[in-house]
């Protein structure tokens, strides 16, 4: 448990690279629909060199012949319908706004439990149950999300409410929509994968939707900029590859405990502060008043009590 939560510690951090130069390329004019599409046209190759690599890539691509509906479907919500309205969202919002509502997929977690089952040994064989909501992970979630809120509030107060709806729905669509697929593609696998193939077999499977999304940004916008390109490259092996990878590989350690499952998905929050720490020395945003700065302190305490608080089923 300690170990995956270190992982999904660290996976935060690079998962902030996401928020910052999504910000910047926006800044920059660059648009959203490059930003999200080649992420994943990058990783593609990457991945695919490392599957090569390893000699693990026969097993995957047979396994996707053999149930294709079932990667496409949950690849396209985990990825597709998480990493777009995300990079859209965050032309409406700065980046530590859309970081800081992204944590509503802390909560998002908790109560799609009941929407995956396991299987217990009793004494007339395996018996597979439906899972419960982890309420004391929830419990501790709240608080997270208090002092998220509570960094967000002057934010918000400045933008108009047409802003606000267009930097928070998208967001909330992508909170649900990443642990979900995570988790059905975790359901799926049934071990039969590690983490770089099922994050390959993810990210090839959500091509089709890529490939939509850069037709759309070459009739409306036109081709990506050189400066556009390269933060995207960098976003792709930073938050793309090593932090997808890292999350994967912690929820993966956890992933026949609900409880524990809930604890790792919320060290997500983490984003949140390293995010804002990125906003302040690379975009100078402003130090947060004393209720960001309490909000902040939330969210540090949300994240331990939710790490060291006996979980319960």
């Amino acid at each position: 448990m300690t170990k995956a939560f270190i992982l999904g510690i660290i996976a935060s951090f690079f998962f902030s690279f996401t928020f910052i130069l999504n910000q910047q390329m926006n800044v920059s004019g660059g648009s959203w629909l490059w930003s999200s599409s080649l992420r994943y046209i990058f990783m593609l190759p990457i991945l695919f060199i490392i599957m090569i690599i390893k000699n693990e890539l026969l097993d995957v691509l047979n396994d996707i012949v053999k149930r294709p509906i079932q990667w496409i479907t949950w690849s396209t919500i985990g990825f597709g319908l998480f990493y777009a309205p995300l990079s859209f969202a965050s032309v409406y919002s700065s980046s530590w706004l859309v970081a800081g509502t992204w944590q509503i997929t802390i909560v998002a977690g908790a109560l799609m439990s009941p929407l995956f089952s396991k299987n217990i040994e009793t004494k007339s064989g395996l018996c597979k149950t439906r899972n419960k909501i982890p309420k004391k992970s929830l419990l501790m979630s709240s608080i997270i999300l208090l002092g998220i809120f509570s960094m967000q509030f002057e934010e918000a107060t400045n933008i108009s409410f047409l802003e606000t709806l267009l930097g928070i729905v998208p967001v909330v669509l992508a909170s649900f929509a990443y642990p979900l697929g995570n988790r059905k593609m975790m359901e799926i696998c049934d071990n039969r994968f590690n983490t770089f193939q099922r994050v390959f077999g993810m990210t090839l499977c959500s091509m089709p939707f890529w490939i939509i999304i850069s037709i759309s940004g070459v009739l409306t916008v036109g081709l990506p900029s050189k400066g556009q390109i390269i933060q995207s490259l960098i976003v792709a092996v930073f938050s793309g590859i090593i932090a997808t990878i890292l999350f994967f590989k912690a929820t993966d350690i956890v992933r026949n405990d609900i409880n524990k499952l809930a604890v790792i998905e919320s060290t997500q929050a983490g984003e949140v502060i390293f995010t804002l720490l990125g906003g302040v020395f690379i975009f100078n945003d402003k130090i947060p008043t004393t209720i960001g700065l309490i909000g902040l302190m939330l969210v540090v305490i949300g994240m331990i009590l939710n790490s060291i608080t006996p979980l319960y089923k």
